[in-house]
């Protein structure tokens, strides 16, 4: 164990009396049981349901459409709670009900003791099983969302091809977009919060484990109703399927719909779990001056998830209300209002990107300080720059509906907001630059990932302070231009961080080194073929070329077989990563408890890491970035002034 600050007390783990075999029920049930569960009651729901919703539509030739609509809104929603019956969620509760709650023991189980390698595919308790669960849902969803990103450049490599029909082309892109987008939220959040946060600040496991387990599999419920729209007809309105163009839409949209209700869900769950363990289960000693910069990361992104994701689920209730029960929410002929849904999509449409952003940019700053060996260049502003960023996120999304007309008079003072924003997120960009100025720098992939991340967020910056002028906007607005800027953020800035992040807690989650030359070639690659593919993107918007198109002007063509190109060169890069994380889980080299030598607690701990994360509590008597290594810079400047000072005196 490293040299740190901690001192342990011990504290008894209660033992209740244990009555019967423990586990009961769930003993047989896993990620199986729940699949089987799922489709079988969907199945059965389909059937009673075609006597039922589309006879009664057939009669009623207005809502012809909508009795199909609501037989597979039906079918979804039967496939949710079938899967999250067979995978055991509702065991706790109906045991509770019944008076007859989990004891110690099962607990225990529930957690995963005992159950080897199959813990990670049952509904299981323990955080750090959890964390792995997310990690390798982000990493299944990052393959699928890239995959059809491949798709939709081959179709944009080559003028007036047509390769795909433009009503799967336009399904492409919806899904593309929204796949992206859940799998760049949790991808640091998911793995990394929790896996990390509760033994970083000294904590035998989440507040509320059985819904850490209930946000996971919710999640993981979701995403097959939002990838089978393909087979039903597509999103065909982008990701952001603007009203009331999306209750126009074939069945395919209920998919997405069902989709984005449960993944609500699943993330206001997740939100609460963390604040609260973050809050209530801190160390003795740890205040909050002591608390890591990636936990208050966590903590904002906490924040913004649970005020911000319940807009985006009410939009889309919204919206399947008016697909399944012929609804009037967001229909201008029935009294309805399009504003209302353009609102409540961009409350969240653009915090979510700093729902991203945030965990990503606190988790660099963090490793940073170990590769470096010097404390933050300041604690006190990186705080205040995520504060700021998470007050301010709130007051920004009006900037996406310049062109639409709405409430013209407010474009100008959220433009100001919105410009605004760029300080408090300047803060930490500072910081980062701040702390990396005469550091004594450790030259490791997680350092990399660091630099990528810094040249990310300033171009994504500047031009994002271009956007958000009405001016400007009026020309931008609609084109690659867009594009681009949006994946630097959101891309460039997550996806490169989340990278840098699982490389340095790669040893601490598997016991062993992530293959440096692997990964270091995967990630490499994957930058180049990002610059490409997103550099020509900004030529090709200020050439004027507009976004979500099937077909384009041949003056386009250069900067379209370029970004093509590119984006085939990230695929190849995050295969390549994807290998190194794979082969190194399995053949990597054996890391030890603290390879980097850091100092924050969940570095104290063995591993791997036990079930109760500590043997006994920590408490925590220093700070967590006080490593007191002397710049070498000023020994450099002492020894010259020392050699000026003789030579003076020599000269006299």
């Amino acid at each position: 164990m490293s040299d740190t600050a901690v001192i342990h007390e011990q504290a008894a783990v209660p033992q209740p009396a244990q009555h019967g075999r423990p586990g009961g029920m769930l003993r047989h049930t896993s990620i199986i049981t729940g699949t089987v569960a799922g489709l079988v009651l969907a199945v059965i729901t389909y059937a009673i349901g075609s006597h039922y919703f589309v006879p009664w539509g057939e009669q009623n030739a207005d809502f012809s459409q909508v009795g199909l609509d609501a037989l597979v809104a039906a079918t979804y929603v039967a496939w949710v709670i079938g899967f999250m019956a067979g995978i055991g969620a509702f065991a706790g509760p109906i045991r509770w009900a019944l008076g007859h709650d989990l004891t110690h023991a099962d607990a225990e189980y529930m957690a995963g003791r005992g159950q080897g390698k199959w813990r990670y595919w049952k509904y299981t308790t323990d955080h750090k099983v959890v964390g792995f669960q997310y990690l390798i849902m982000a990493m299944v969803l990052l393959g699928l969302g890239g995959f059809l990103a491949m798709l939709i450049r081959t179709e944009l490599g080559v003028t007036w091809a047509e390769v795909f029909d433009p009503n799967f082309y336009n399904s492409l892109i919806g899904t593309h977009g929204i796949v992206m987008v859940i799998a760049m939220i949790i991808v640091v959040a998911g793995p990394l919060g929790n896996f990390i946060v509760p033994i970083m600040i000294g904590a035998r496991d989440m507040a509320f484990p059985r819904l850490n387990a209930l946000s996971f599999w919710l999640l993981f419920a979701a995403v097959p109703p939002l990838v089978s729209n393909l087979l039903l007809g597509g999103m065909r309105d982008g990701w952001t399927v603007y009203q009331p163009l999306g209750n126009q839409a074939p069945v395919g949209m209920i998919g997405y719909q069902v989709c984005i209700i449960v993944f609500a869900f699943s993330t206001g769950i997740a939100s609460v779990n963390l604040i609260t363990t973050i809050v209530t289960m801190r160390a003795r000693g740890m205040t909050w001056n002591r608390v890591p910069i990636f936990t208050f990361g966590i903590l904002g992104s906490s924040i913004m998830g649970l005020v911000w994701f319940p807009m985006f689920q009410y939009s889309q209730i919204l919206a399947l209300s008016d697909k399944v029960i012929a609804s009037s929410f967001y229909i201008p002929q029935m009294g309805g209002s399009v504003w209302l849904y353009e609102n409540l999509f961009w409350l969240l449409g653009h915090p979510e990107v700093y729902v991203i952003v945030i965990p990503a940019t606190a988790a660099l700053l963090e490793l940073m300080t170990v590769f470096l060996r010097k404390p933050l260049f300041s604690y006190k502003i990186a705080v205040a720059g995520i504060a700021g960023v998470v007050g301010i996120s709130s007051v920004v999304w009006v900037h996406h509906m310049y062109m639409t007309g709405w409430a013209p008079a407010a474009g100008y003072p959220f433009m100001l907001s919105t410009e605004l924003i760029s300080i408090p997120f300047g803060f930490l960009v500072l910081v980062m630059l701040g702390t990396i100025w005469r550091g004594r720098v450790w030259t490791r992939l997680p350092m990399m990932c660091v630099y990528a991340v810094i040249w990310c967020k300033i171009i994504g910056g500047i031009t994002g302070v271009y956007l958000s002028d009405v001016p400007v906007d009026q020309y931008m607005h609609g084109s690659m231009f867009v594009v681009a800027h949006f994946h630097f953020m959101l891309m460039g800035a997550g996806l490169f961080a989340a990278m840098g992040a699982i490389a340095y807690w790669f040893p601490k989650m598997t016991g062993r080194i992530l293959n440096e030359r692997i990964g270091s070639i995967g990630f490499w690659t994957a930058f180049f073929g990002f610059q490409l593919t997103f550099g020509s993107m900004f030529i090709a918007g200020l050439q004027g070329m507009p976004r979500r198109v099937l077909q384009f002007d041949n003056a386009f063509n250069i900067s379209n077989w370029a970004s093509t190109i590119g984006a085939y060169i990230i695929g190849i890069g995050m295969l390549v990563f994807l290998y190194a994380v794979i082969h190194s889980w399995r053949n990597g080299q054996p890391s030890g408890s603290n390879p980097w030598g850091s100092k924050s607690l969940e570095w104290q701990t063995e591993t791997p890491v036990p079930l109760e994360n500590f043997p006994v509590l920590p408490v925590v008597t220093s700070d967590p970035y006080d490593y007191g290594v002397p710049d070498p810079y000023d020994e450099i400047e002492r020894e010259l002034t020392d050699e000026g000072a003789d030579s003076t005196v020599g000269a006299r």
